[in-house]
């Protein structure tokens, strides 16, 4: 019998961000507190969020509701990175990422923990952006699972093809 095996992975799903970017989007056009304040939100590249107001209370708050748009949509805040507020002219601009993917220093840490912490028998190996996780029993293989989702990593993980 093959080993047991599942891929660590940091993936978003791109319609339910966008779907969250509309509802946002919607809300800072209706909400009475946006008002006159031109707070707007908009994606700038593939992977990018823009999100501009006259003022940096406004633009730290469309912020918020982006954010809380996210949540109720089931994607991890670990998956935004947002910078500063900063000035541009008359307003105020945010730029925003969605990560995706495992960096490879992050990986290599996820694969220590692995070898230090994890049951004997399971190995770990870096793929481009994920891990293939593999062992020959599925219970030493669920309590790497536990295992990774007890830690605090600044990614959020989801766990794919498990045979």
């Amino acid at each position: 019998m093959a080993d047991a095996s599942f891929d660590v992975v940091s993936k978003v799903d791109r319609q339910e961000v966008d779907n969250a970017l509309n509802q946002a989007g919607k809300e800072l056009s209706q909400r009475f507190d946006f008002r006159g304040t031109n707070a707007a939100i908009a994606w700038a590249g593939e992977e990018g969020v823009t999100l501009t107001a006259d003022t940096e209370e406004r633009v730290v708050a469309a912020l918020d509701v982006f954010r809380e748009k996210l949540v109720k949509r089931g994607i991890s805040l670990k998956s935004l990175d947002a910078d500063e507020p900063q000035s541009s002219g008359r307003t105020y601009k945010i730029s925003a990422r969605i990560k995706q993917g495992i960096e490879s220093d992050t990986a290599k840490k996820i694969a220590k923990i692995i070898r230090d912490e994890g049951p004997k028998g399971v190995q770990a190996q870096i793929q481009g952006d994920q891990l293939r996780v593999s062992g020959k029993k599925r219970d030493d293989l669920q309590s790497v699972q536990q295992l990774l989702r007890g830690k605090d990593l600044d990614v959020a993980l989801q766990f794919d093809n498990y045979r």
